[in-house]
């Protein structure tokens, strides 16, 4: 049972664990804030537009009210709540590509060298040209 629980405790205390937990509660967090957004605010400001209240739309339908307007509500806070995370990460690639600053390659030592006589190109290890047949001295 010790085992396990240490096992537990590693797994629990994992960085992409700990990073969803806070990203989870910050979602739940943001959710509120845009739902605030939305209800108070947005909503409103389209009622004024065309002179309806979005929350009260409804159509009944045998008895059974069916309310429209807050799922036309719903689907804008989709829309905000997927935009700011389309920015959100956006931002944070943009971010991770300006951190990665590519290294220089390093140089290659050259593996070749150039005949003095003839000046054709030739192994760097060479002591004698092979096309003009020269003695190269290093």
């Amino acid at each position: 049972m010790k085992s396990f629980m240490n096992e537990f405790k590693e797994f629990a205390m994992r960085g992409n664990v700990l990073d969803m937990a806070i990203g989870i509660i910050i979602g739940g967090a943001f959710t509120a804030i845009v739902t605030a957004l939305v209800d108070n605010i947005i909503s409103p400001l389209i009622g004024m537009l065309i002179a309806v209240d979005f929350n009260h739309l409804a159509v009944t339908v045998n008895g059974v009210e069916l309310l429209y307007g807050a799922f036309i509500m719903a689907v804008v806070k989709f829309i905000i709540v997927a935009f700011v995370l389309f920015c959100l990460i956006k931002a944070m690639n943009k971010a991770a590509s300006l951190a990665k600053k590519e290294e220089p390659a390093e140089e290659e030592a050259p593996t070749t060298k150039e005949c003095p006589f003839c000046k054709t190109e030739i192994h760097i290890d060479a002591t004698r040209c092979p096309h003009c047949t020269s003695i190269i001295e290093e």
